[in-house]
């Protein structure tokens, strides 16, 4: 099984924005897939889509057998904001001492709070996420910006120790790049076993783009083998 959390920095998007990328991981590695609809902000301001995440979560340890799905084998993935979510997913059931997921699947994640990285600067006018956008994400979503740091948004400033093994997916023309990078390091460093890979000459949001993408389509099979290898253990 696997719990996707979508896009949208905590603030847009829904289940059918990013649907393409729910149903791609579910025909490619075969398994039952629970796209998470959390609260968005300005209504419901930080950590409200943390804790959604996460009660999604136990929610599905609830349900799996009656989904068809394996108790020993959930993963957990997401993109962009939904990257952070499943990756605050695996710390909060580390910490509770819940079954933790057995994959972390984490597509160009909202990792740290730094806008002036060496991507966010490069990229500051990428599309389609750009660095003002990410501002009014923040803005939106947090109750002050102090939060910024707070080590569930800041993923790079977290206890990474304990984690499952996990897979990176970062594009080029994209902000978020050197955080990506800098959580990759961040989790090696604290023991985590990981697979990352940069695809070149892409942008934020192109990992459900597999039907027109070229690299969504290698981007898809590449988390689909690192799934498949969680699954087989």
């Amino acid at each position: 099984m696997i719990v996707y959390f979508h896009g949208g920095g905590f603030v847009i998007a829904d289940l059918d924005v990013y649907d393409a990328s729910a149903r791609g991981l579910a025909e490619q590695t075969g398994a039952v897939v629970v796209s998470v609809a959390y609260r968005l902000a300005p209504e419901h301001k930080f950590p409200t889509a943390h804790e959604d995440a996460y009660a999604a979560y136990l929610w599905t340890l609830k349900n799996v057998e009656s989904l068809k799905g394996d108790p020993k084998m959930i993963a957990v993935a997401g993109e962009s904001a939904g990257g952070n979510l499943a990756a605050n997913v695996s710390m909060m059931a580390r910490d509770k001492g819940v079954a933790i997921p057995v994959h972390q699947l984490l597509v160009y994640p909202v990792s740290g709070s730094d806008m002036n990285t060496e991507s966010y600067q490069k990229y500051a006018a990428a599309k389609p996420l750009d660095k003002p956008m990410m501002e009014w994400f923040v803005k939106n979503y947090l109750n002050n910006m102090g939060e910024a740091k707070d080590p569930r948004i800041s993923l790079v400033n977290a206890n990474l120790k304990g984690l499952p093994n996990t897979t990176i997916i970062l594009a080029e023309i994209d902000p978020l790049q050197s955080e990506g990078e800098l959580l990759g390091e961040k989790l090696k460093a604290a023991g985590v076993k990981i697979e990352s890979k940069l695809f070149s000459g892409v942008t934020h949001e192109f990992f459900g783009m597999s039907a027109l993408v070229p690299e969504a389509k290698d981007a898809q099979a590449f988390a689909t083998d690192e799934l498949k290898k969680a699954f087989k253990k």
